[in-house]
């Protein structure tokens, strides 16, 4: 098998990925927090993951991945302070909290859908893994790292002498980012919540009993449970978005390696941000809110295009979005469809040396980018129309761009009458036959003594 090499967060550098076991992967993604639709920024981290999942399973490794929703505990503040995310949505939508997490969960797996991305083998909720979550603390309780405070059970990051290693900030810097939210109870400012008590007086809709007393999980605690239940010895790769490296990541490291007394994965792989034109992040609180159907589905172009723009950005650059960015990709997937098209429906043999160049841009930390021009070269090539059909079909295990484009009986039917009007010179005939094709949606291209059907 070819090496693979991905970015290793946690080293800094690009290391030459060895899985645990020979053969298997243990893969964990962090999900979304459903109080709300996905913007495409986040969708963004979720694309490159699927690009790192097809990728390995490309290169022959069985992939067991796990990603959770986050359907609880996860305040308006990183740093412990203010509303639940979740109750907040619920409040604000005069829907349960319960309710919320199921419509906002199901809109997350359409997207996901129409972006072809992967689903995971195991999708696992915060609220149906409450006593795994309560069992860790009571772990680390026991060991010694935690204390109590008037809102909860915090971990003591004093106690955790490379609390820094996956940010490879100083200690200062860390601190010095905690501060904006400021609670006076914490030892450290670093300190994070592992339980947090329901406030007094006020009945919320999703809390738990403890043997701290009512309340809720922290956001970070539940990330720990569920991928130390769901894959076990197999912590091979955990990835997200370079946000949450500082905060929800280095306290996952912090709170699991405390309990387990082992290491917690062992790459760490981070996505770069998507930016409105401009350089600006993109984010609810910023009101730069662009979501899936608002951006692509509603405007009557395919997410795909997306999914394009995506693979054409190496996944730790920042990206840029635009319309002019989007119309210019939505040109590219065509004309990569018509091109497909243009090779005709029969599929010969994998080109060897196309594939290899194909698998070594991947396999150098998932280098997208190098991969589609590599796809364009094979394209361009004086390979049989075959031979190179059956490659980017090939490719397109990983691309998931839907090259080849799936036409109906019905259709193809149509155009083999067609083409027997056109040798039979009945033009008038071969006309009708092309407007009935285009009726249902579909070109018919004269290719010789052949022809090619694509979509429209």
């Amino acid at each position: 098998m070819t090496k693979i090499f991905l970015y290793n967060t946690l080293n800094r550098q690009k290391e030459e990925f060895i899985p645990i076991k020979a053969g298997a992967v243990g893969f964990y993604t962090c999900g979304p927090t459903v109080y709300n639709f996905a913007h495409i920024g986040n969708l963004r981290t979720y694309l490159f993951e699927d690009l790192l999942k097809r990728t390995l399973e490309y290169n022959g490794l069985s992939v067991k991945h796990v990603m959770n929703i986050t359907d609880v505990g996860h305040l308006t503040g990183d740093q412990d302070m203010g509303e639940d995310k979740m109750e907040k949505g619920a409040a604000a939508e005069g829907r349960s909290a319960w309710d919320i997490a199921s419509y906002y969960t199901a809109a997350f797996k359409e997207d996901l859908a129409a972006l072809n991305v992967l689903s995971p083998n195991v999708w696992c909720r915060a609220t149906d893994n409450i006593a795994e979550q309560i069992a860790m603390i009571e772990t680390l309780e026991k060991k010694g790292f935690t204390y109590k405070t008037n809102d909860g059970i915090y971990f003591d990051t004093s106690l955790v002498k490379d609390y820094n290693k996956l940010s490879h900030l100083q200690l200062d810097e860390l601190k010095e980012g905690a501060r904006v939210e400021k609670n006076e109870e914490k030892k450290n400012p670093t300190d994070f919540a592992l339980w947090k008590f329901s406030p007094k007086d006020v009945k919320r809709q999703m809390e738990w009993s403890s043997p701290w007393g009512v309340g809720f999980p922290g956001w970070h605690i539940e990330c720990s449970a569920m991928s130390l239940k769901f894959l076990g010895e197999q912590l091979d790769i955990h990835c997200g978005g370079a946000d949450h490296i500082n905060v929800h990541h280095t306290n996952e490291i912090a709170q699991s390696e405390a309990t387990t007394g082992k290491k917690f994965f062992n790459y760490w792989i981070h996505g770069a941000f998507l930016n409105i034109a401009g350089g600006k992040k993109m984010a609810k609180s910023e009101g730069n809110f662009l979501t899936l159907n608002n951006t692509f589905v509603d405007k009557g172009i395919d997410p795909l295009v997306y999914r394009l723009a995506v693979l054409s950005v190496h996944y730790r650059k920042p990206m840029e979005y635009s319309d002019e960015i989007i119309l210019n990709t939505e040109k590219s997937l065509e004309h990569m469809r018509h091109q497909v098209a243009d090779l005709g429906l029969f599929v010969g043999e994998i080109n060897i040396d196309f594939k290899n160049n194909f698998l070594a841009a991947l396999n150098d930390d998932l280098n997208s980018a190098q991969a589609l021009a590599v796809a364009q070269e094979l394209l361009k090539s004086d390979l049989s129309k075959a031979d190179k059909l059956a490659t980017i079909l090939d490719f397109d295990k990983v691309l998931a761009l839907n090259l080849k484009q799936e036409i109906p009986a019905s259709v193809i039917d149509l155009a083999e009458e067609r083409l027997a009007a056109r040798r039979n010179r009945d033009f008038a005939q071969s006309d009708k036959l092309r407007d009935a094709i285009a009726a249902l949606g579909f070109i018919v291209k004269d290719s010789g003594d052949s022809y090619v059907l694509m979509k429209q």
